[in-house]
């Protein structure tokens, strides 16, 4: 496992050469777009990560597919974790660099789980009084669940609300089962 603080560092290296051109947007979606594409073609990511394949081989062909395609600073990044055999970073780098990008937009994610998805007036609702409540910004990821019974489980960070129905049920039963 490629540890957190490595892809960090490379995320706040790229962060920083991509604040230098003016492009953090860009290449936060070049290197998403990279990431996704590698994590939906099993071959594509085998020789990406494969330490066989000689580092010229998978610059070349990084080169040839997203050369004039995506921003340079981007895809010297990915130059680099080739040239440094650090390919797995980019699995780290890129949500670490996602996360640099809210910060300098000075918002935190909040993701919304659902049973069915919400309406626009609903999600609106919901953000706003979560704004006002807690006093931020938040970059909303809403997610279905067809598995919840009802109501909503709110992740902001590290904090957790659980409003669901299967949330009540085991709190009540925490309740009811504890040795009082």
């Amino acid at each position: 496992m490629i540890s957190e603080k490595l892809g960090r560092r490379y995320a706040t290296a790229v962060f920083s050469a991509a604040g230098d051109h003016g492009a953090v947007d860009q290449v936060g979606a070049d290197l998403s777009a990279i990431a996704n594409a590698l994590d939906g073609n099993v071959q594509m990511r085998e020789f990406f990560l494969s330490p066989v394949i000689p580092r010229s081989a998978k610059e070349r062909a990084l080169l040839d597919a997203l050369q004039g395609k995506v921003h340079d600073v981007a895809l010297h990044a990915l130059l680099l974790l080739v040239r440094k055999r650090r390919e797995g970073v980019l699995d780290v780098l890129v949500p670490e660099y996602r996360k640099l990008q809210m910060a300098q937009r000075g918002t935190d994610p909040l993701t919304i789980t659902a049973a069915r998805q919400l309406s626009e007036t609903e999600l609106s609702a919901l953000v706003d009084r979560l704004q006002s409540l807690y006093g931020k910004k938040f970059e909303v990821n809403q997610v279905v669940d067809p598995h919840l019974i009802g109501g909503v489980r709110i992740t902001m960070g590290d904090r957790r609300i659980d409003g669901t129905v299967s949330g009540k049920l085991e709190a009540l039963a925490r309740t009811l089962f504890s040795p009082n």
